[in-house]
């Protein structure tokens, strides 16, 4: 089913975004060769907690972490380790923050060292499809523009996109109706309407799309081995376009 937020609990769900974009940015500060992401872990739930929030990922469908942490070939879904980033890696930190039952969900990737033109051009394509998909996040509009407009930019820079993993609806559980792809043509899909709140969150690859499943039943990979990057926002679809409440720029 599909929900349509009173305005009580988009001004809560701000209020977890608002928090979640402290997080992020503390996670940009800290991101170096030579920490884990088992740190990153601990220390995103720490500040969590200490501002009364919990993660809402950790037990979800028997999840373990605070948060997913993804690296190169890793598209989503990985596991926070005590293996140390190198120069050159990437890696996407994705979490969801509940403060007061009111949710926000964020991805964001992080070049770690020195990282070469090709994965800056991955990081910088992906972080603007999903700006072409909010864009489309417009009452009235379908899930197909999103979709497409995400999809036409990211191919025509010679990406792919993720066919497998979608974003979603959100609040006040953590995946909702309706699935939001990344892919797709103008003018179909279900029309976005005020008060939905929703994800967007483009997987981009600099090879091929397909993706293969881990033994852990969880993280997701490239099957060529190539790269890819992740961005995500949360944000509300209102009658003058779209909030976004987890915006890293306000």
């Amino acid at each position: 089913m599909i929900t349509r937020k009173s305005q009580r609990e988009i001004e809560k769900m701000k209020e977890a975004g608002d928090l979640l974009v402290e997080i992020h940015k503390e996670i940009a500060k800290m991101i170096e060769p030579g920490i884990t992401t088992m740190e990153i872990d601990a220390f995103a739930e720490e500040y969590m907690r200490k501002h009364g929030a919990t993660p809402e990922q950790k037990g979800f469908n028997g999840y373990q972490y605070a948060t997913c942490a993804s690296i190169n070939d890793e598209i989503c879904h990985g596991f926070p380790r005590d293996q140390k980033l190198k120069d050159g890696d990437i890696a996407t930190i994705d979490m969801v923050v509940n403060l007061d039952g009111g949710l926000a969900d964020s991805a964001w990737t992080y070049a770690v060292g020195d990282v070469d033109e090709k994965g800056k051009q991955l990081m910088e394509v992906t972080k603007n499809s999903l700006n072409k998909g909010i864009e489309q996040a417009q009452a009235g509009n379908r899930l197909g523009d999103i979709g497409h407009a995400i999809q036409t930019y990211a191919e025509g820079e010679g990406f792919s996109v993720v066919r497998e993993f979608t974003g979603h609806g959100i609040g006040p559980t953590l995946h909702e109706d309706p699935q939001i792809p990344h892919f797709g043509s103008p003018g179909k899909g279900l029309r976005l309407k005020e008060g939905m709140v929703i994800t967007i969150e483009p997987m981009i690859n600099e090879g091929a799309w397909q993706s293969r499943m881990d033994n852990n039943g969880w993280t997701a990979r490239t099957m060529d081995q190539s790269r890819s990057a992740q961005y995500e926002h949360t944000l509300v679809i209102t009658e003058n376009g779209p909030i976004i409440t987890t915006d890293q720029n306000k």
